[in-house]
């Protein structure tokens, strides 16, 4: 860009220089910081309005104003020491504040920044100086502070261990408490990567915190037990959230910790669960399965799972998986009995290009894709000779190598198995290799056929019927006495996968009324028929004094006493409602 031609005129000139004085005079007159200069003595000498409105008095009264006027006398010695350190060094000082006392005596606080001025001979003959009022900045920093110093008694005081980290999960800082429970001190951790903190333990934490960052979600109580060394056997609560900025700009995460082993040891104790994770049941068998679940969760080990057709293995896998340290790792399945052995071979582990006909690109298989987490071997008995070796290699070396290649793949899996077979008689007839046998049997878990756990059939009723009453958008009542206790009767050859479909098909077809006998399979309904009730029909007298001395017998615990008289929990609670029946707590 060509340079601007200087004006030669002197009226072009002058007219100039009018310009940028006027515009200089405006900025000098209308800033918001106040101007002043003063002799060495500390007299005013020029000022802007601005600072006539900072310190509060008139400009008449500004002219030849000494600083002490408008200060006590301990910001006054404060502010002599400063001038006179400028005077000394010939260096500005920048930013120093004081108070003020204006002249209706009320209090201010200002920022000032001071410069020596010298004349034509380059002797110091006084100072410029820039003051900006900051009394409210200041209360806002005090309040600011305050609340600081209450959020970090809070941190260090809460007993739920509190530790937050960045995007890249880096740790920015961590409570007292975080170093009892974990073993995390601040002053090691901070600005390291989470990974790398001195803890003994299986480090579910992490996974909990790197979900959180990759989904920007909260993660609520998610209970773990941590295997650490210092401290066996603590089961803790997880729970995270993402951690943003006043103005919502994503920060990073932050995790609390809670101990909660002594609350988990009372509720094995004094309660009876119905459900763990998507497992229905109250039974004692039900409850044994939940306990060695809950003992096996965090353990590194292969699992077994046995039962016949129906009865929830895959259910239970899911279960094994997310109770674990793996949780946020893959879950991974594979039905065995699906597919010819070339193509399960290929799904299991992998292939190269060409490694067959059809084979036009690298394929990764199952174990690859399970690698840190979880891989389910559904129906794992129908395996062939060929593929059982292939396995028993994976499961004794952590390696394999895809169709095709000679390349060793390293793999981190757990493995579990699931079957409907007797494999020990399999082993037997020399259809399945004992050795990989014992590998998969290290621990079994046997569960048991609806027609063994029929105390169970109400709670799987209900919670049937609400799975499908929400998916189908419609209301049931419940289940009739005469459905339930035809339940209660029948064997149930498909165990609750057969449940499960009866009551879809109940719901299809009893359109918003209460599931009757006509809208069961009828092989199930001739259970009632053939069998008759379950429980001798009372007379209508009498109903109310068998449902009072059912829910005496149970604690008063409704949804035992429905299963105490064969009944769905919704029938229990009409039942209570016709007959406006009370419990002694209500009666008080």
């Amino acid at each position: 860009m060509a340079k601007e031609k200087e004006p030669q005129d002197p009226l072009e000139l002058l007219e100039k220089v009018t310009q940028e004085r006027d515009a200089l005079l405006t900025v000098f007159l209308e800033i918001e910081d106040g101007y002043v200069e003063c002799d060495l003595a500390g007299f005013t000498q020029y000022f802007n309005p601005a600072l006539c409105r900072i310190v509060g008095y008139p400009a008449r009264e500004m002219k030849g104003m000494g600083y002490k006027t408008y200060l006590d006398k301990e910001n006054a010695q404060q502010v002599f020491r400063v001038f006179n350190e400028v005077y000394l060094t010939g260096q500005p000082k920048k930013a120093f504040n004081y108070e003020i006392t204006r002249k209706d005596g009320s209090k201010s606080v200002v920022e000032i920044s001071i410069t020596l001025r010298r004349n034509k001979e380059g002797e110091p003959d006084g100072y410029r100086c820039i003051m900006r009022d900051v009394t409210d900045r200041r209360k806002a920093e005090m309040e600011l502070a305050k609340h600081k110093t209450r959020l970090e008694a809070i941190f260090r005081s809460v007993k739920d261990a509190i530790v937050t980290v960045d995007q890249d999960l880096k740790v920015i800082d961590a409570n007292k408490a975080a170093a009892t429970l974990c073993g995390i001190a601040a002053k090691n951790v901070k600005n390291n990567p989470f990974a790398l903190c001195p803890t003994d333990c299986c480090q579910a934490c992490r996974d909990v915190l790197a979900e959180t960052l990759k989904r920007k979600t909260a993660i609520r109580e998610f209970q773990v037990e941590c295997n650490h060394k210092q401290r066996p056997q603590q089961k803790v609560s997880l729970s995270s959230a993402p951690l943003e900025s006043q103005d919502g700009e994503f920060l990073g995460a932050v995790l609390v910790i809670r101990d909660i082993t002594r609350l988990v040891d009372l509720e094995r104790e004094l309660q009876e669960r119905n459900q763990f994770h998507n497992i229905i049941g109250a039974s004692h068998k039900m409850q044994a399965v939940y306990q060695l679940l809950e003992n096996l969760a965090d353990f590194e080990t292969t699992v077994l799972i046995t039962g016949e057709s129906g009865t929830g293995k895959e259910l239970v896998a899911k279960a094994l998986h997310h109770t674990g340290s793996r949780a946020f790792k893959p879950f991974v399945s594979v039905n065995c009995s699906a597919l010819a052995e070339n193509l399960l071979e290929s799904e299991l582990f992998g292939h190269v290009k060409g490694a067959f006909t059809g084979a036009i690109r690298d394929y990764q298989g199952r174990f690859q894709a399970a690698h840190t987490g979880t891989l389910l071997l559904d129906e794992i008995g129908d395996i062939s000779p060929r593929i059982q070796l292939k396995l028993l290699r994976v499961l004794q070396e952590r390696e394999f190598e895809r169709v095709g290649d000679v390349q060793p793949i390293k793999v981190d899996v757990r493995v579990i198995a699931c079957t409907n077979q007797d494999l020990k008689e399999k082993v037997r007839l020399g259809e399945f290799r004992e050795d990989l046998y014992y590998r998969l049997n290290v621990m079994e878990i046997k569960l048991p056929p609806l027609r063994e756990r029929r105390e169970d059939i109400p709670l799987l009723a209900d919670h049937f019927t609400a799975r499908f009453e929400k998916k189908f958008n419609i209301t049931i009542p419940g289940v009739s006495d005469k459905v339930m206790n035809a339940f209660m009767n029948y064997h149930w050859p498909g165990n609750v996968r057969e449940l499960e479909h009866s009551i879809e098909r109940a719901t299809v077809l009893c359109r918003d009324k209460m599931i009757s006998l006509e809208h069961i399979p009828g092989e199930i309904a001739e259970a009632y028929s053939l069998a008759g009730p379950r429980l001798k029909k009372q007379p209508a007298a009498d109903e109310p004094n068998e449902i009072i001395d059912a829910l005496k017998r149970t604690g008063w615990n409704k949804a035992k006493a429905a299963r105490l008289l064969g009944v769905s929990r919704k029938t229990i609670y009409r039942k209570i409602e016709k007959y406006g029946i009370q419990s002694p707590a209500e009666n008080m």
